[in-house]
């Protein structure tokens, strides 16, 4: 009965792949029916009941999980040559219940409408459109780092303490709720990931955990990288599984705080993200443009890819690699390189609009 079970359960997943793919046609369903209907509802169960924990439950399971796969296949070494068939049934039964449970609790989020359609947005723009956006960011990042610093010279330190930091990112999306009503987010699951040593050495700054909804951040980045990070992992908890969009939605949420330092990382975000593609596409006018950036900046960004290629380690492509195939096999066509199309919603987000 239990092997007749098994079987059910592992030749499942066969229906649930055509099913998720079938659906990957239809965005406008998704977006209605799942993002903006069951999702939720979802999600804000987990955090009700997750989210008042000061640690990541998620992130126990995940460690209780990778202790039992390890002793389950120690003590299954034998069988996978005496039983292979039962063996692998074993495996993919418990395959088919997570592809099951992280497509319903999140993963479907990958195939709603692309936020440029839901905001009326164009996805192209030209190198003039570009620069125009980019001299405004840095406006208001040289203003607001003057403002802080007095300096043109001095990086800007954020005086808040990272569980601080967790409190004061909510106002922000209390603010952008009143632009964009479907971004309330109440209540709070950000939390410090308990793996933030091996999660910084695989080069990640943070995660959500799909199936637990607890937003992770890697307590050991640069706090300069804490707001804007905390920001996006709260991003994909509402529902935006896309990079390029949770990176937008994290700008917006932080420019939109109240707090200066918040601001000040906000535009600061952006600025990069816009500086690298001006880089991309021309490198000459890069060295024009970026000579009008406060030299504190820079400092900033300095300090953040410094920690970085500090902790730099052989395997950690290996880690990005299989990180950007899982994002092509959840529509993400251009896996880690879809992180630079914030730009396109940044550029004709703000294009018209003052900052």
């Amino acid at each position: 009965m239990l092997k007749n079970k098994k079987i059910s359960i592992a030749l499942l997943l066969i229906p649930q792949y055509i099913i998720v793919k079938w659906l990957a046609h239809y965005p406008e369903f998704i977006e209605s029916y799942y993002s903006n209907g069951l999702y939720p509802y979802i999600s804000k169960i987990f955090r009700y009941v997750l989210g008042w924990l000061p640690f990541s439950f998620g992130d126990l399971i995940y460690a209780f999980a990778i202790i039992y796969a390890i002793r389950w296949l120690y003590k299954n070494r034998k069988r996978l040559r005496k039983d292979t068939k039962q063996w692998f049934i074993d495996v993919f039964a418990v395959v088919s219940i997570f592809y099951f449970a992280f497509h319903l609790f999140w993963g479907l989020n990958y195939y709603r409408l692309p936020l440029h359609k839901n905001l009326n947005l164009k996805h192209d723009y030209t190198t003039e459109q570009l620069v125009s956006v980019t001299k405004k960011l840095i406006e208001k990042s040289n203003d607001h780092h003057l403002k802080i610093t007095n300096n043109d010279t001095v990086k800007v330190d954020i005086p808040y303490s990272k569980s601080e930091v967790f409190e004061i990112t909510k106002k922000g999306y209390d603010n952008l709720k009143q632009v964009f009503p479907h971004l309330e987010y109440k209540p709070k699951s950000v939390k410090k990931s308990l793996f933030s040593y091996p999660l910084t050495y695989m080069g990640f700054s943070g995660y959500l955990n799909p199936l637990t909804n607890e937003a992770q951040v890697d307590a050991i980045i640069p706090i300069y990288k804490f707001p804007t990070t905390t920001a996006h992992e709260i991003a994909h908890q509402l529902g935006y599984a896309a990079e390029n969009e949770a990176n937008f939605i994290g700008t917006l949420a932080t420019i939109n705080n109240d707090d200066i330092y918040f601001k000040y990382t906000g535009y600061t975000f952006g600025l990069r993200f816009c500086l690298n593609e001006i880089y991309r596409r021309d490198e000459a006018l890069y060295e024009t443009i970026v000579k009008t950036v406060n030299k504190g900046i820079l400092k900033n960004y300095k300090e953040v890819r410094d920690f970085w290629e500090t902790h730099q380690n052989p395997t950690e492509p290996l880690f990005k690699l299989f990180y950007s195939n899982f994002l092509k096999a959840n529509s993400q066509e251009k896996g880690m390189e879809s992180y630079s199309y914030v730009v396109a919603l940044l550029v004709n987000y703000f294009e018209n609009k003052s900052l």
